[in-house]
């Protein structure tokens, strides 16, 4: 993850001495790539064991992990319209449970989140390269969730949830800058706080699992117009 940071931090440093002389993006099309870190909320967990007839009310905490994706739009000028398609990826570092105040050990374990969002953004543009903007975006998103193993007070590594994965609703909303390096090329350094409804996992005979996933996301990408 340093490695991912000091990589982004380098390559805005590079973009910072062509900006005096370039001028904000002209309106049009545009596509985008960008990367960046994933903070996920920490998230209240419901699970049912149908065998046993027993309820878990758990609490849990994850690393921070990958964001990547990409979009296409057009630039009105005072607003954005555009499609985006992105991936995040949260790994499990701890799991309370709630109810018998257990907490596990060496937790194994990660939830994938691939979105596919529709966004407007607002530009505040100015006399400068650099654009504010602010705005959000709603969609749908496929969450996966890997078999989850953790070690008990007993010193057992048990099955936490199954594996399984659901499609939900998702949002977010967030501000950024865009700084224009020349009439076509811009650098995006953003800010999204994403967020899904519930969504309900390995739902069966046997167990059934669910939690909404919310994160604060830093993000660095590339905007470029045709």
């Amino acid at each position: 993850m340093k490695r991912i940071l000091i990589a982004l931090a380098a390559v805005a440093i590079w973009g910072i001495p062509s900006m005096s002389q370039a001028a904000p993006a002209r309106p049009g099309g545009y596509f985008s790539g960008f990367l960046g870190v994933n903070f996920p909320r920490d998230a209240d967990v419901s699970s049912t064991d149908f065998v046993i007839n027993e309820e878990f009310d758990d609490r849990v905490e994850f690393d921070p992990g990958i964001a990547a994706g990409g979009t296409a739009g057009y630039d009105y000028g005072l607003f954005r319209l555009e499609g985006e398609i992105s991936y995040r990826h949260g790994e499990i570092g701890a799991i309370t449970d709630t109810l018998n105040n257990e907490r596990f050990r060496s937790v194994d374990g990660d939830v994938g989140t691939l979105a596919f969002m529709a966004n407007a953004f607002f530009d505040l543009h100015n006399d400068t390269p650099i654009t504010p903007y602010v705005g959000g975006g709603i969609g749908f998103a496929v969450l996966n969730l890997n078999d989850t193993t953790g070690i008990n007070s007993g010193g057992d590594r048990v099955i936490l949830y199954d594996e399984g994965d659901d499609t939900v609703f998702a949002y977010q909303v967030g501000a950024g800058v865009e700084i224009a390096l020349n009439p076509i090329l811009s650098l995006d350094l953003g800010y999204r706080y994403f967020g899904t409804s519930e969504a309900t996992f390995d739902e069966g005979p046997v167990t059934s699992t669910r939690m909404k996933l919310e994160s604060h996301n830093a993000l660095m990408g590339f905007r470029v117009k045709f």
